[in-house]
């Protein structure tokens, strides 16, 4: 990963402070990956304004620290503006708080049906209770039997509330996994297995585009991209318009070489011009 300039650095400590920065100032390699992971975000302003921003602060923050070594992006630009090189400056910014900030990998996982699992060839089983959640850091040492269903979920109220969308799985045996804190470890670990995955995301080209860019083009035929079977009911009644508006110009080829179910997904956008968020399936219990 390049290392970033003051320039940057300054653009990306605005986000972390809630502030949103046009597209054409962050041209940048570490900008790009952000985006890809997820991380920062782009809102269409207008015809064809983009702007930067991110809903997840922290999640910039650790980025930073895990990709980049800056442990303290404010002590990293003002030893750029003092004039260290870039070498003393990484050193400087990274110790400076080593001792308060801890970098974890790995992901979150749930289920609503005990889980047996083993990591380090120990046995061991996943059954957190209501409000709990299991947090995997030895990820490259765990394992699930070959047949469990891994649902990835993109967001975190879907992720706490699986038990109330039980009914629109049929899998005898599912594991969750959260998309969130986003990095790379999910991935790498769907990868090293043989289990299916099925994505749980937002019904929007937002959440189609996660779903090509983060998942099907590194899992190929082992991933598929969740849509209920009343998905058109879905949309005609809690369809969101102001959605659909802001996202459907910026991502006009998002469905380019992908299954007809998400294409025909994609024609119910346009004909109804809405989008669907994966809340609503908590919130109204469907």
């Amino acid at each position: 990963m390049d290392k970033i300039s003051i320039n940057i650095a300054r653009k990306i400590q605005l986000l972390i402070q809630g502030e949103s920065i046009p597209y054409g100032q962050l041209k940048s390699k570490v900008i790009n990956q952000m985006i890809e992971d997820g991380i920062l975000n782009i809102k269409l302003q207008g015809r064809s304004r983009k702007t930067i921003f991110t809903a997840k602060p922290e999640a910039v923050i650790n980025f930073m620290s895990s990709h980049l070594g800056i442990n303290d992006l404010k002590t990293y630009i003002n030893n750029e503006e003092s004039g260290l090189t870039r070498a003393e400056n990484i050193i400087a910014s990274s110790n400076s708080k080593s001792s308060t900030r801890r970098t974890f990998k790995g992901f979150l996982v749930n289920c609503f049906y005990p889980v047996q699992a083993r990591i380090k060839g120990l046995k061991f089983v996943i059954e957190p209770l209501e409000g709990t959640y299991t947090y995997i850091h030895n990820f490259e040492d765990f394992n699930i039997p070959a047949e469990t269903l891994i649902v990835g979920i993109e967001n975190p109220e879907n992720f706490r509330f699986i038990g109330k969308q039980a009914h629109l799985f049929e899998a005898e045996s599912i594991l969750f996994v959260s998309r969130y804190p986003q990095s790379k470890d999910l991935v790498t670990w769907l990868q090293s297995i043989p289990n299916k995955y099925l994505h749980f995301g937002d019904f929007d080209f937002e959440g189609i585009r996660i779903f090509r860019d983060e998942y099907l083009q590194h899992l190929k035929n082992k991933a598929s991209f969740f849509i209920p079977q009343n998905i058109e009911e879905l949309i005609i009644k809690y369809g969101n318009k102001g959605l659909y508006d802001s996202q459907y110009k910026s991502n006009a080829s998002v469905a380019l070489n992908l299954n007809s179910d998400i294409e025909n997904l994609i024609s119910l956008f346009h004909k109804y011009k809405k989008c669907l968020e994966q809340e609503v399936l908590v919130e109204v219990g469907l």
